[in-house]
């Protein structure tokens, strides 16, 4: 039987989607929205007709009558923690996301677009691989200080679509493997797969810095430079997300820029781009110890997983734990439309989402 699917990947400035017809891409698409466009509205749930509106166009525009659709799935937005794999959404996940969102952002409208766009329909709508997606084992969650427990905030979406590539190409099951991702790219989050579980991660405030992002830090060294005066709230965020890691060193957060200094010669690109897959490689080999060395891979993933001597650089420090897969790009869209397609023909099943049963709500 024939599935169509309409996946929905909304970003700060561009909507991404893609129509699958079983597991083959008919159709991929980026919408841009331009910064005078999106500074029209207040709130990021105000761009949510405009961006419906585009979504349409473009499938009309290539002749994709969405009556043929079997389903429509979005990126899961910022939920309360969920777990892993599809949810079907509905009322509660729309008022959630509209009403009391945990944290305004773009991916937050791809569930209601989504749900918009099925309903009258009479067809579903799905999410599947929340950016909340947190399946932490209890002692996983501990931090060290009593009602700072450790959140689960990782790429999660594509993370877990590597992970079971990785299982299918070696006719093997995922919920079988023990699995370490690294997702490589703006931000950097290494998860620990285990026999179908994600059960711990090193997201991107407590592990390797990326171009854009610090990473860990000193705990004294930030505490002091928030009560310093020099910094508003504000600033010091920015400067963790935005303007930490390669583009506080480098004034760049283009991997491959940084590649071409260091090959000319520049030794502070040379130092800083070696630290950040020193400690990507650090990050694999502690997650490594959680399952007490059992590991089956290591897969890099991401944008950055492009980039040899970036990939070649970890697999020298790494490759003594397991061999070393490298599943470059970021595979969004297509995680969303198969894992949707997982649940049409019954592989999986979708979650019902209600607040009072989910992870910590």
């Amino acid at each position: 039987m024939n599935y169509r699917i309409l996946a929905i990947n909304p970003g700060s400035t561009s909507t991404k989607i893609a129509v699958y017809d079983n597991e083959k891409q008919i159709l991929v698409k980026g919408i841009d929205h331009p910064a005078e466009e999106i500074a029209k509205y207040d709130r990021v749930q105000d761009q949510f007709d405009m961006r419906k509106q585009e979504v349409l166009k473009v499938l009309s525009e290539n002749n994709i009558e969405i009556d043929t659709l079997s389903a429509v799935v979005g990126r899961g937005g910022l939920l309360p923690p969920v777990k892993s794999g599809a949810y079907l959404v509905n009322g509660e996940m729309i008022d959630r996301l509209k009403n009391r969102p945990v944290v305004e952002h773009a991916s937050n409208l791809g569930a209601i677009i989504s749900y918009e766009i099925a309903k009258p329909l009479g067809i579903n709508a799905y999410i599947y691989d929340s950016v909340a997606v947190d399946e932490l084992t209890d002692v996983a969650r501990l931090s060290g200080i009593k009602g700072m427990d450790r959140e689960c905030l990782s790429h999660a979406l594509n993370s877990r679509a590597m992970a079971m590539k990785y299982a299918k190409n070696n006719d093997k099951k995922y919920s079988d493997l023990n699995l370490i991702v690294a997702h490589l790219g703006g931000g950097i989050t290494i998860s620990l797969h285990e026999k179908g579980r994600m059960s711990d991660i090193v997201s991107d405030d407590e592990g390797p810095f990326s171009p854009e992002r610090s990473g860990k830090v000193p705990c004294k060294k930030l505490i002091n430079a928030c009560f310093s005066g020099k910094y508003t709230q504000k600033e010091m965020q920015k400067m963790i997300r935005g303007k930490g890691g390669i583009v506080s060193y480098l004034n760049t957060v283009d991997v491959r820029e940084v590649e071409k200094m260091a090959q000319e010669g520049n030794e502070q690109a040379k130092l800083v781009h070696e630290a950040m897959t020193y400690q990507i490689s650090k990050a694999i080999g502690e997650l490594a110890t959680v399952v007490e060395g059992k590991v089956d891979a290591i897969i890099l993933t991401g944008g950055i997983a492009y980039s040899n001597m970036i990939t070649s650089n970890i697999k020298k420090r790494v490759e003594f734990i397991s061999n070393v897969e490298i599943m470059p790009g970021e595979n969004e869209l297509e995680a969303l439309s198969l894992g949707t397609l997982r649940v049409l023909t019954g592989e999986e099943n979708a979650r019902k989402y209600e607040e009072e049963s989910l992870v910590n709500a």
